[in-house]
């Protein structure tokens, strides 16, 4: 059994939504189970992120970057760098934030680079851009085209059903991409012993 954990910082929801869809996704895949950790949390909860196979990280993008809050997860994970906790585990992000570009690739970025400080393998979204042809519709997978990880958009003067369907189903494929590499990844040693 592999276990992808999603640790995350919702201002206003819209985050934390995201993090329903992602851990859904991952749950489509037999013998995953998933743990949601808000960032609130994550010392009490340590041990489920320490235990995980992969971490998913999901932060709202203001001002062009992480939030206050997720910046103050980050910087408490430096005992995990310290120890190696998380060497090897895999890694994905997320964003999502009112603007349809809203520097949300900076705030992927942060995520990339955290997970790289702590010597993780990154997990991208692996899915062709929707939405950047004259037949292209909001509807489609990936509509903001992104790469490295989820980009979602929010209307900021909705709550979660600013956020269309495209980005939560979105999300799942996040979900279940990250769910079915941990299975792979955590077999392969198996497989080497063999």
């Amino acid at each position: 059994m592999s276990t992808v954990a999603i640790v995350y910082h919702s201002g206003f929801g819209h985050t934390s939504a995201l993090a329903d869809a992602v851990a859904k996704g991952a749950q489509k895949v037999a013998g995953v189970r998933t743990t949601l950790v808000p960032v609130a949390e994550v010392e009490a909860r340590a041990a489920e992120l320490d235990a995980a196979d992969a971490i998913v990280f999901g932060s709202p993008t203001y001002m062009g970057g992480i939030s206050a809050e997720f910046a103050k997860f980050k910087d408490w994970t430096s005992k995990r760098w310290m120890s190696r906790a998380w060497q090897d585990k895999l890694a994905a992000g997320f964003t999502v934030s009112a603007s349809w570009g809203g520097d949300k690739q900076n705030t992927l970025y942060q995520l990339l680079t955290l997970a790289a400080q702590h010597g993780m393998v990154w997990v991208g979204l692996g899915l062709p851009p929707g939405n950047n042809h004259s037949k292209g519709s909001v509807e489609d997978l990936n509509r903001t085209g992104a790469s490295i990880g989820l980009m979602a958009q929010a209307h900021g003067d909705q709550g979660v059903e600013g956020i269309g369907a495209s980005e939560f189903r979105t999300a799942e494929l996040l979900g279940q991409r990250v769910a079915e590499a941990a299975q792979r990844w955590h077999e392969e040693p198996l497989a080497q012993a063999a």
